[in-house]
């Protein structure tokens, strides 16, 4: 996971370029492109209950402690990410941290999202955002 200041799709559409909050989000792909340019994807981690179950998964107490989150309900999104080349000028430092990193998410909640954002795919509603680079 990183500090990233996220730009959410519907803000998009209105036509900002920048993210309004800096937040978690969890790095869901990176791989290296042309040029030794690595593209990075993210799924944003709000306190915000996801309009339908399908869209969120909700971040365990225990884990959110061992990331260093507070003790509010939070969840992965998994119908909306941003894309953009590593780093890019919207990666943030963490609280409390001198690097924009947190720890990893476990495995099995990682699996978790790999899934559901690869239903979204199948499904044809996942939001992509690309991002300034």
């Amino acid at each position: 996971m990183i500090s990233y200041a996220y730009l959410w799709a519907r803000e998009a559409a209105e036509g900002q370029e920048e993210g309004l909050k800096n937040r978690p989000v969890v790095v869901t792909v990176a791989r290296i492109e042309r040029e030794g340019r690595t593209e990075v994807v993210v799924a944003p981690i709000t306190h915000s209950k996801p309009e339908t179950d399908e869209d969120g998964l909700e971040l365990p107490q225990s884990v959110k402690r061992l990331l260093g989150l507070d003790g509010e309900r939070s969840w992965i999104v998994t119908s909306e990410l941003n894309r953009f080349v590593w780093p890019g000028p919207d990666v943030r430092m963490a609280p409390g941290k001198n690097s924009p990193h947190y720890d990893a998410i476990p495995e099995r909640l990682f699996d978790q999202l790999r899934i559901a954002v690869r239903e979204h795919v199948h499904a044809g509603r996942l939001k992509v955002t690309k991002r300034s680079e």
